[in-house]
């Protein structure tokens, strides 16, 4: 498969080595058992964060000024934390997203997904690779039981209790129904698909494009679980602003209006 085409840019002195490029998390952790997907909580953040304040003052400042409401002072502190792994850990996409004042909720919706995605394993396999597998088969539902024996079926099912693989399915169930991708409330879940905005899309194209995953830029946990593959997707891309695309069989080429996200921001806000 063809890579992408990229803008070509200065040349880099031999004696300066290039900045590593970030990539999705790859070990698999427990903050999703503290925090599902948090769209409001990931609003709140992203409104009123400064990266440049420490973080003992960020938390003073996040409770006094109330950016998660009347919350105890020990759960902002911890809101905090869960934040700032799924979004300082990207600080071109987090500058975009405190800027972007009129991102609508479809939009946010699924940005919000797609960077717990990219920071948690455990939730991008439930919903790039199993949700998906469900949503295309004989049964296109799931239920808490169903999941459980999911999460106890991963690589690290087996150093979790009974009762922790619960926790993780309830939660992974939690997460996406906010996301759109799971029915709320009572079993058995049908698994529908949410609203992918062009702004949504063009945001995520260009924020993948700097980042080190598993898959390519167009075949990729991400776009598989909000229902964008083989020709669904390339219609999209076709008609996506700022971005011409051509595909022939298993070979695409892909030209860019803008350099990066940043300025893709810039013109499209």
């Amino acid at each position: 498969m063809a890579a992408p085409s990229e803008p070509v840019g200065a040349a880099v002195p031999a004696s300066v080595e290039p900045a590593p490029r970030r990539s999705e998390e790859t070990v698999v952790h427990t903050r999703l058992l503290r925090l599902a997907l948090g769209i409001e909580e990931s609003r709140a953040y992203f409104t009123n964060v400064d990266p440049s304040v420490p973080a003992a003052e960020r938390n003073a400042l996040a409770f006094e000024q109330r950016w998660f409401g009347g919350k105890s002072s020990a759960r902002v502190k911890s809101l905090l934390a869960y934040c700032s792994a799924r979004y300082d850990a990207y600080p071109e996409a987090l500058e975009v997203l405190r800027h972007w004042r009129t991102m609508d909720a479809a939009t946010r919706q699924v940005v919000v997904h797609w960077h717990v995605q990219l920071t948690d394993p455990l939730y991008r396999r439930f919903t790039g690779s199993y949700l998906v597998d469900r949503r295309g088969g004989p049964r296109p539902t799931i239920d808490r039981d169903v999941v459980t024996q999911w999460v106890q079926s991963q690589p690290e099912g087996s150093r979790w209790a009974p009762a922790t693989a619960v926790q993780f399915a309830s939660k992974l169930l939690s997460a996406g129904s906010e996301a759109g991708l799971v029915s709320p409330k009572r079993d058995p879940r049908t698994l529908p698909l949410p609203k992918v905005t062009d702004l949504a899309l063009g945001y995520l194209l260009h924020l993948l494009r700097g980042l080190e995953l598993e898959g390519t830029l167009f075949e990729n946990a991400y776009l598989a679980s909000v229902g964008l593959e083989g020709g669904a997707l390339d219609q999209r891309l076709r008609a996506l602003p700022g971005l011409t695309y051509r595909r022939m069989g298993n070979l695409y080429e892909a030209d860019w209006a803008a350099p990066d996200l940043t300025s893709w921001a810039e013109v499209t806000r």
